[in-house]
C-alpha cells in the first residue's frame, strides 16, 4: 500500500464526530485552530513519520477538509476530471458555463482551489458518487505541474460515449 493509500485508508476510518470537526474548518488553514491541528496531526503525523513519501501537509490537510464535506467512496480510476466529464448539462451553453468554470478551475493555486473542488465534489456526489482519492490527493501533490492540469483536461475533454450524464 502506498502511503497516499495509507492517507485515504485512514480518512475513510474517521468517526462522524472526526468528520464533522474536519468539516467546521472548511476553507481556513492549518494553523487557524487547535482543534483542527490536533485531529489533523493524529491522522496525518503518525504516517508522515513512517514514510517521508506520505502526502505533503498542505495537501493532505486540504484533502482531510474535502473528505469530511463529501465523504465519497474510494474508487480507482474515477477520477475527477472523468467525473465531471460526466456531470456536464445538456444545453450548449450551460456546457459552456459548464466548461468555462472547469478550465477556471485548472488555473487556481493550490491555495485557493478547495472553494472549486468543493463544488466539483457536490456534482460528484449528486451523481455517481465514486472518486479515486488517491488519485485526486496525487495530482494536487503535484498541482503546481502543468502537466497535471493538461492530464485533467484531457481526461474532461476524452469523448467517451459510456459516460453518463448528471
Amino acid at each position: 500500500m502506498t502511503p497516499t493509500q495509507e492517507y485515504v485508508e485512514i480518512l475513510t476510518r474517521l468517526k462522524a464526530g472526526e468528520l464533522g470537526l474536519l468539516r467546521k474548518h472548511a476553507g481556513q488553514g492549518l494553523d487557524e485552530t487547535v482543534d483542527g491541528f490536533d485531529l489533523f496531526a493524529g491522522v496525518w503525523w503518525p504516517l508522515r513519520q513512517r514514510n517521508q513519501f506520505a502526502p505533503r501537509r498542505e495537501v493532505a490537510w486540504l484533502i482531510a477538509k474535502l473528505y469530511a464535506y463529501c465523504p465519497i467512496l474510494q474508487s480507482p480510476d474515477h477520477t475527477l476530471a472523468r467525473q465531471l466529464r460526466a456531470c456536464r448539462p445538456g444545453g450548449e451553453s450551460e456546457r459552456e458555463r459548464f466548461a468555462r468554470r472547469f478550465d477556471r478551475m485548472l488555473f487556481l493555486p493550490i491555495s485557493n482551489i478547495e472553494p472549486a473542488l468543493r463544488w466539483a465534489l457536490d456534482l460528484v456526489a449528486a451523481s455517481d458518487p465514486k472518486l479515486d482519492w488517491v488519485k485526486l490527493t496525487n495530482d494536487l501533490s503535484w498541482w503546481g505541474r502543468e502537466r497535471t492540469r493538461v492530464k485533467w483536461a484531457e481526461q474532461f475533454i476524452e469523448n467517451d460515449e459510456r459516460s453518463p450524464s448528471c
